[in-house]
C-alpha cells in the first residue's frame, strides 16, 4: 500500500534532485527522530518527534519526492543504529513512506501560494497535521492487532500531540524557512533557536512521562486499595505493579508466616507461575535489594557485572528491577520486576522512583493481608499450642464428612488430661501450661501421621483420624492413651501424664461435625469409669435428656426468675468515667445448678426461643437503665444480639417498643452483635441494622477479630464501635506478637471512624498498653466482675464518685475511684 500511494503521488511533485540538500534533509530528519518522546500500549511503542519541523523544511527545500527519500533514509539509520526487528523496521519506513505521500497529495490538492504568503503557511500546517493522523491511525490499527485495544487512552495519547505539537512545529520550521529565505547567514540564528526547540520537546516529553506516572502510580494505589485480603489478593498486586511498569514479568516472594510456607507469586506475559531467580536466597538480585537502604535496584545487561550478567542469564531477562518488601512478621520479602514489554523503551531512573513510590502502597497491602491472616490463624487455632481449636476441628470435621455423609468414615478421639485441674489448683497456671504443652508434644508425637491434632478448651484435645473405623479408632484411641502415658518434669517436679479418651465415629454416631463431636463429649465423661478409654452409646446420652429437659423449662425459668442477669461496668480507658455496663443473663436452675450461658443460649436458638429470651434480658437491662435514671445517672447498658435474633421480621418494632415502654433514650442502649451476623448474607442484604440504629441506639461488633469480616464491609455498615476479643487481650502483657495485633486492630477502627472496647482487661499493665494504643473503654476483671444487681450497687457505692451533667447533658456521671 506504501509503495503504491508513493507511485501514484510523488513522481507528480519530482523537482530537479539536489545531492546537498537531500542529504541534508535525510540528517536533519535524523536528529530530530533521535529527539523522540515515547508512548507505550502494552507490547508496543509510539514514538513522537520532531520530524514535523523537518518535514516542513524538506518540503519546501527539496520538494515532496525528496523530502520522503530523506525522511525514509534518515528513519531507516536511525533504526539500524537502534536495532530495531526487522518487522518493526519495515513497518516504520512504511509508515514514513505514507507519511510523507499524503502531505505531498495534501500540497498538490490545495492550490500553491508563495512560502510568504499566509495561505502558504496554512497550507503546510494542514498538510503536515494530516499526514500525522493518517500515520497515527497506521500505528493504532498496528496496535490493536497485535496487542488488542487498550483502550480511549490510546486515542488521547496519539491526538493531543497532533493537535498541540504539530502545528507548533511546523510553524517553528516555517519561521526558519522565511528567514532563511532573506540571507543564509540566518541559519546562525536559527539553529540555536531549533535546539532551544528540541530542548523544550524533550522537556515535554519528561514532563507527560512524569504526569503518566504520577496517575499510573495513583491508579496503582487505587487498586491495590481494592485487592482481596487472600492469596488472590496477592496475585492482583503482583499484576497490577507489571501493568503499571509495562513489564513482560513480576515475582513477589514472601517468606514463612504462621503456617504458610514461603510463597512465591508470578505475572507473566506468557503466563509462568515460576522460574528460576527470585525464589533463591542465594540469588544476587534478591540479596542487594533487601541489603539496599536507597529503594529498588536497576540493573541491565549492558551495566552488568559477571555475577549480575549470570543472573540476568538465568532468568532470561535483560532489564531488572528488584526492591525489599516489608511483611507483618519484619521478616524481607522481595520484589522483582523484568523486561519492559517494549522493545524500544528500556528500565530507567523514573521507573526506578515508581517502582519506590509504590512500594509503600505494596508494603502496606501485604501487611494489611498478613495481618487478617494473623487475625483469622488465631480465631481458628489456640494460642498456647499453635493447635487447630474447637471452630476448626469442627470445619474439619465438615469438610471431610462433605464427600457423601454415609460412605465417608472418620473417627473422633477426645482427651481429657486427668490431674490438670490439681496442677492448676497447685503450681499455678502457668505450671498447668507447661503440662498441656508436654501433652500436646507427646499427642503430636504418638498420633498416626494422617490425624489432625486439636486442642479444645481447659485439658481437652481432640484427635480426628480420617478413613478409620469405629473399632480402628478404639485401638488408635488405646495406643495413643498409653504411648503418653509417662513422666514428665513440670514446674521442677515429676508428673504423670494420663489420659481419659472418649470416642466416637461417623458415620455410625453421627453424619455432622456437631453430633460427632457432642457424642464423643459424651463418651469422655463415660471414660473415667471404663479403664480410661470409651466409645459412645445411646445408653450414655444423658445430655440429650438434660437438653431436652431446659428446652421444655425454659420460658417458664424466665417466669419464675430463674433466669436472671448480670451486669459488667465499662469505663473510658482516659477518664475511668463508667460509661456503660454489659448485660449478661445467667441460669440458676434448681437441679442443674448454674447451667453455662453458652448451653441454654444455643439451646434456645435451635428451639426457636431466642427472639423471647433476648426480649426479656433486654426488659431487665433497661428497668436497671430507667433506675439509673430516676436517680438522675446516666448510664447506659449493652445487650448482647443473636444472629437468629436479627432475621425476625419484628425485631426493629420489639427493640421500640421496650425502649418506650420503659422511657429509656435510644442513645443509652448498645445492643452488640458478633461479627458473623454482620457479615451473614440475610443480614447485610436486609436493613435491620440501619432500622435498628435509627432508633438512636449504638451498634457494637463483638469479639472482633475472631470472625471473617473485612474492612471493605465494615465501611457499609452502621456499627459504632468494636470490641477486641479478649483472647488478643489476655496475652498483651506477655506477648509483643498480641500487642500487635491489638494496636492493629484500634488503628484500622479509628480510620474507619469506630470506637473500640477492650474485652478481658485483667491488670495495670495491659490497662496502661491498651491506653497508650488509644482504645477509647476498657471492660475486665481489673475494673469489675460481672455483678449481680443488689451486688453491683453495693459496687458504685464503695467504689465510684458522680460528676455533674457534662455540657449539654442533663443527667450526671459515675467515675470510678482510684
Amino acid at each position: 500500500m506504501a509503495v503504491a500511494l508513493a507511485a501514484a503521488v510523488l513522481p507528480a511533485s519530482v523537482t530537479p534532485f539536489r545531492p546537498v540538500a537531500t542529504l541534508l534533509m535525510a540528517g536533519l530528519f535524523l536528529v530530530c527522530e533521535s529527539i523522540s518522546m515515547h508512548v507505550e500500549f502494552r507490547r508496543q511503542t509510539h514514538s513522537w518527534s520532531l520530524a514535523e519541523l523537518a518535514l516542513t523544511i524538506a518540503l519546501v527545500e527539496v520538494g515532496g519526492t525528496w523530502a520522503t527519500l530523506a525522511w525514509v533514509v534518515g528513519i531507516a539509520v536511525l533504526m539500524l543504529i537502534q536495532g530495531y526487528s526487522p518487522p518493526k523496521f519495515v513497518f516504520n519506513v512504511a509508515t514514513m513512506t505514507v507519511h510523507g505521500s499524503v502531505a505531498v497529495a495534501v500540497l498538490q490538492v490545495l492550490p500553491a501560494a508563495p512560502l510568504a504568503h499566509p495561505l502558504r503557511w496554512f497550507e503546510l500546517i494542514v498538510a503536515v497535521m494530516v499526514s500525522d493522523l493518517v500515520g497515527a491511525l497506521m500505528v493504532s490499527v498496528a496496535i490493536i492487532v497485535t496487542a488488542g485495544y487498550p483502550g480511549p487512552q490510546m486515542w488521547r495519547d496519539q491526538l493531543v500531540p497532533i493537535a498541540v505539537v504539530s502545528p507548533v512545529l511546523v510553524v517553528v520550521a516555517t519561521i526558519a524557512l522565511l528567514l532563511s529565505s532573506l540571507s543564509p547567514w540566518s541559519w546562525l540564528l536559527i539553529l540555536p533557536v531549533l535546539s532551544v526547540v528540541g530542548l523544550l520537546f524533550r522537556r515535554f516529553g519528561k514532563v507527560a512521562r512524569d504526569g503518566t506516572s504520577v496517575e499510573r502510580v495513583y491508579d496503582f494505589a487505587r487498586r491495590v486499595e481494592e485487592v482481596s485480603p487472600d492469596e488472590a489478593g496477592t496475585l492482583q498486586i503482583v499484576e497490577a505493579v507489571r501493568e503499571l511498569l509495562n513489564a513482560e514479568r513480576v515475582a513477589l516472594w514472601l517468606p514463612p508466616y504462621l503456617d504458610e510456607e514461603p510463597r512465591l507469586v508470578v505475572s507473566a506475559e506468557n503466563g509462568a507461575v515460576w522460574y528460576d531467580g527470585p525464589g533463591d536466597p542465594d540469588d544476587v538480585f534478591r540479596r542487594r535489594a533487601v541489603a539496599a537502604t536507597e529503594g529498588p535496584v536497576l540493573v541491565s545487561a549492558g551495566r552488568a557485572d559477571d555475577e549480575e550478567a549470570a543472573a540476568l542469564a538465568r532468568r532470561g531477562v535483560s532489564d531488572l528491577l528488584g526492591a525489599s518488601v516489608m511483611t507483618a512478621a519484619g521478616e524481607p520479602g522481595y520484589l522483582e520486576v523484568c523486561d519492559r514489554r517494549s522493545d524500544v523503551v528500556f528500565f530507567a531512573d523514573s521507573d526506578r522512583a515508581a517502582l519506590d513510590s509504590m512500594l509503600t502502597h505494596v508494603n502496606a497491602a501485604i501487611r494489611q493481608q498478613q495481618l487478617l491472616t494473623q487475625i483469622r490463624y488465631d480465631a481458628d487455632h489456640d494460642r498456647l499450642t499453635g493447635l487447630p481449636n474447637r471452630q476448626r476441628l469442627a470445619d474439619e470435621i465438615e469438610q471431610l464428612l462433605s464427600a457423601g455423609p454415609v460412605a465417608a468414615r472418620a473417627g473422633l478421639i477426645l482427651a481429657a488430661l486427668g490431674n490438670y485441674t490439681e496442677v492448676t489448683d497447685t503450681l499455678g497456671h502457668a505450671a498447668s501450661d507447661e503440662l498441656l504443652l508436654v501433652t500436646a508434644g507427646l499427642l503430636r508425637e504418638h498420633a498416626p501421621p494422617q490425624a489432625l491434632l486439636a486442642r479444645m478448651e481447659g485439658e481437652q484435645f481432640a484427635v480426628l483420624l480420617p478413613g478409620l473405623s469405629l473399632a480402628a479408632t478404639e485401638r488408635a484411641a488405646r495406643r495413643l492413651r498409653e504411648a503418653a502415658a509417662t513422666r514428665v518434669r513440670v514446674a521442677g517436679l515429676d508428673l504423670e501424664v494420663t489420659l481419659t479418651i472418649g470416642v466416637a465415629a461417623a458415620p455410625v454416631h453421627g453424619t455432622d461435625a456437631g453430633m460427632l463431636m457432642q457424642r464423643a463429649d459424651v463418651a469422655l465423661l463415660a471414660a473415667a469409669d471404663s479403664g480410661g478409654v470409651a466409645s459412645y452409646h445411646p445408653v450414655l446420652d444423658q445430655q440429650s435428656l438434660r437438653r431436652l429437659q431446659l428446652g421444655t423449662e425454659l420460658e417458664q425459668a424466665m417466669a419464675d426468675g430463674q433466669i436472671s442477669v448480670v451486669f459488667q461496668p465499662i469505663i473510658e480507658a482516659k477518664s475511668w468515667e463508667i460509661v456503660s455496663v454489659e448485660t449478661l443473663v445467667r441460669w440458676a436452675h434448681p437441679r442443674y445448678g448454674a447451667i453455662p450461658p453458652e448451653d441454654f443460649i444455643h439451646l434456645a436458638e435451635q428451639i426457636g426461643r431466642i427472639g423471647a429470651l433476648t426480649d426479656h434480658v433486654l426488659d431487665l437491662a433497661l428497668l436497671r437503665c430507667r433506675r439509673w435514671l430516676d436517680d438522675d445517672i446516666a448510664l447506659s447498658v449493652a445487650v448482647n444480639l443473636s444472629v437468629h435474633c436479627l432475621t425476625e421480621p419484628d425485631l426493629v418494632s420489639r427493640v421500640r417498643g421496650a425502649l418506650q415502654r420503659h422511657g429509656v433514650p435510644g442513645e443509652l442502649l448498645t445492643l452488640e452483635l458478633t461479627e458473623g451476623s454482620v457479615v451473614d448474607d440475610s443480614v447485610r442484604d436486609s436493613t435491620v441494622l440501619a432500622d435498628l440504629h435509627a432508633l438512636g441506639l449504638r451498634l457494637s461488633m463483638d469479639d472482633f477479630g475472631t470472625g471473617y469480616s473485612s474492612l471493605s464491609q465494615l465501611r457499609q455498615l452502621p456499627i459504632d464501635e468494636v470490641k477486641i476479643d479478649k483472647s488478643f487481650v489476655l496475652g498483651m502483657s506477655t506477648s509483643q506478637g498480641e500487642s500487635f495485633i491489638a494496636r492493629s486492630i484500634i488503628e484500622l477502627a479509628h480510620n474507619l471512624g469506630l470506637r473500640v472496647v477492650a474485652e478481658g482487661v485483667e491488670d495495670e499493665l495491659t490497662r496502661n498498653l491498651l491506653t497508650e494504643m488509644g482504645c477509647d473503654k476498657l471492660q475486665g476483671f481489673l475494673v469489675s466482675r460481672p455483678l449481680a444487681d443488689d451486688r453491683l450497687e453495693s459496687w458504685l457505692l464503695a467504689r465510684t464518685g458522680v460528676r455533674v451533667a457534662a455540657p449539654g447533658a442533663t443527667h450526671r456521671r459515675l467515675f470510678v475511684r482510684t
